[in-house]
């Protein structure tokens, strides 16, 4: 379970409003704030009360509207609401619109934040609610509870004189205040909830790019937080590492934000935790090409002395011409959390997988932008390739070492292996011998805990960048290949299981009783090495959304395909093959192990009105796992069909919650 870090937050105002409107006297004017930079907040009270259509309740033209819409229920685009419906099925929704102005991108333009209604806990009563532009953020809280916001680039033009009103009767009482309010930060009772898929809280919050690390018997998981899938900041993401830990992956805690975005120009991407000189470090990539033209950025200065010198020079933001870019770092003040941002751009690369090697010596996998192996003696400067072709610089590469054997794992496609003592030009390509080990999950992290377990950590795509937390324990084979199992302790919890079949073989159907199960079952094969099962997930008609699981023993295959009520499903391809297992929809997996005699598989569904749909997450003989996400699948049915095989012992269970 997480105990998350649950604040609520105190808009006190220090100056007198800039403007005040009310029932009586919904119409005022005001003068433009004195420095638009300094932000402004809006405070006011809402009378949530029943409408239809579309209705807006408070506007600044040219600047703001907030307004009350009735959201149609089938449409998750960018911001999910339908993740929280009333009973009846409708999602009003309140929105606020600013409008924004830059000379870099005069198209970006209307940014929106904005919950569905149903999240609230008494929707239809009278709620405070606060909207705060801070220049870096721009934020609606309701209640004191933060339940949106995005990053803007730019800021409002006022007029010299501006007129606001209040529309419909739904706001009793309004209060502008420029410069914006510096909120208070109160801590509330934590609430928790199972690591296991999980999201953060809200409706278009999700688990992003995941890092971890081991140290001083504590876990740590660091996640870039991502709302609307990378939809943040105008399409630019706009992400930052959020961070959890654990000392008995039992009971998990919520951190403060270890890299908070601080200013508009701030566009994070992944990196790594490590150790070094005694220091814990989190490295982090700067994608400010995303918002500004290369030649405006530390890029060039960077690249230059790179060149020039073959090494990497000492950059910073305080003392380099332009916008910071490239590779930089924060550091611990604790040992634990309480990061700092250092200001320093070590490499122009903007993912940089900082580690310590088994000799102590300080390496980086350079990625996007650049590639190789680099080395230097301090964080700070002088990094120098000292392998130019490998790996190539892609999204994410990370490193561990098992045993004999050293592994280097590509973000979303890509795994390598060779011989720990061998030289780097002895790294085989995994996934051209179809021996990887990605099971739907994207850009796995893997770390070392003690007793010789490592665990992957990663992330499932839920209609697009961007999902639930998924956590893994791998195994090893004596060869060095890897698979991956459920791990124990984070594992769902369920209700008493109901016996489904003692011996199941043909085909036969079964209701699940709940959206949200797990399926256990051992299947004994009629002959080593043959026959073939499916499993098809059903809705309660129909079958346009059902998937099936299958198991292909003749061929060592697992597969993700389209469900049918009167066949199995075609041949999936694997990664080997062209596939997209980082897409979690339909694919395979390759050389199944563990299933020459009779082996267990376990299945977890978990539908979530959050998802708009059901992840089905399976285990094979404790040696592979596959993921699936299907929109807009509530699973009511199981069809089972077999053919050389006897499914025994088949049992199902509701998770809890």
């Amino acid at each position: 379970m997480i105990e998350l870090l649950t604040l609520l937050w105190l808009f006190n105002a220090a100056q007198p409003a800039q403007s005040t409107l009310t029932a009586q006297a919904p119409q005022a004017e005001f003068p433009a704030p004195a420095d638009n930079t300094n932000g402004f907040t809006l405070k006011f009270t809402v009378d949530l009360k029943a409408f239809t259509g579309e209705q807006t309740i408070l506007a600044i033209p040219q600047v703001l509207d907030v307004r009350l819409r009735q959201h149609a229920p089938q449409d998750r685009k960018r911001q999910n609401y339908p993740a929280f419906k009333l009973p009846d099925g409708t999602v009003p929704v309140l929105e606020a619109t600013l409008q924004l102005h830059s000379a870099g991108h005069p198209d970006w333009q209307h940014m929106t934040i904005g919950i569905p209604l149903a999240m609230l806990k008494q929707p239809a009563d009278e709620h405070e609610v606060v909207l705060n532009f801070s220049g870096v953020r721009w934020t609606l809280y309701v209640d004191g509870a933060l339940l949106d916001n995005d990053f803007p680039f730019g800021y409002p033009r006022w007029a010299e004189k501006n007129t606001w009103k209040l529309e419909g009767g739904f706001i009793k009482q309004a209060a502008l205040y420029a410069p914006a309010i510096q909120p208070v930060q109160e801590a509330q009772k934590s609430s928790s909830a199972p690591v296991q898929y999980w999201t953060p809280p809200g409706h278009n919050s999700w688990v992003g790019d995941v890092v971890t690390f081991f140290q001083q018997g504590r876990y740590h998981i660091f996640y870039l937080y991502d709302r609307r899938h990378h939809q943040s900041k105008f399409g630019k993401g706009a992400h930052y590492f959020e961070h959890l830990s654990t000392t008995d992956f039992k009971t998990w805690t919520e951190h403060e934000a270890a890299t908070p975005l601080d200013e508009q120009w701030e566009c994070i991407g992944t990196g790594t935790p490590f150790v070094f000189n005694s220091k814990f470090c989190i490295s982090y990539g700067l994608h400010t090409g995303r918002l500004y033209p290369q030649d405006q950025t530390t890029w060039p200065a960077q690249w230059d002395y790179l060149k020039k010198k073959g090494r990497t020079g000492d950059f910073r933001r305080d003392t380099t011409p332009g916008v910071p870019a490239g590779s930089t770092y924060a550091v611990s003040a604790d040992g634990v959390a309480h990061f700092k941002k250092t200001g320093v751009m070590f490499h122009p690369c903007q993912n940089p997988s900082v580690y310590t090697d088994p000799s102590g010596k300080l390496r980086m996998l350079a990625n996007a932008g650049a590639k190789g192996i680099w080395e230097s003696d301090s964080i700070d400067s002088g990094w120098h390739c000292i392998h130019e072709g490998f790996p190539p610089g892609g999204d994410c590469t990370f490193i561990f070492r098992w045993g004999s054997f050293d592994y280097i794992i590509g973000g979303f496609t890509g795994l390598w292996s060779k011989p720990s003592g061998a030289p780097d030009s002895a790294y085989a390509d995994q996934v051209r011998q179809g021996l990887d080990f990605y099971d739907g999950s994207n850009v796995p992290a893997i770390t070392e805990l003690p007793g010789g377990r490592f665990l992957m950590a990663a992330w499932l795509p839920i209609r697009g960048w961007g999902g639930p937390l998924v956590i893994r324990e791998l195994v090893q084979s004596p060869d060095g290949r890897i698979g991956s199992k459920w791990m124990p302790e984070v594992t769902p919890g369920t209700d008493t299981p109901k016996a489904l079949a003692t011996n199941l073989s043909g085909s036969k159907a079964y209701a699940t009783g709940s959206k949200t199960f797990m399926l256990t079952f051992t299947v004994q094969p009629s002959v080593a090495k043959q026959g073939k099962l499916g499993i098809t997930f059903l809705p309660e008609h129909g079958e346009a959304a059902a998937c099936e699981l299958q198991l292909d023993l003749a061929a060592l295959r697992a597969q993700f395909g389209p469900g049918s009520l009167s066949s199995f499903a075609g041949r999936q391809k694997s990664l080997r093959e062209g596939g997209a297992p980082q897409h979690a929809g339909n694919y395979a997996i390759e050389q199944l192990s563990g299933v020459e005699q009779p082996f267990t598989v376990r299945v977890c569904v978990k539908g979530s009105e959050k998802f708009g749909g059901s992840l089905i997450d399976a285990e094979i003989a404790g040696h592979r796992t596959l993921l699936s996400y299907r929109q807009e699948l509530t699973v009511k049915q199981l069809l089972f069909r077999t053919d050389g095989v006897e499914l025994r012992q088949v049992q199902i269970a509701p998770l809890k919650p």
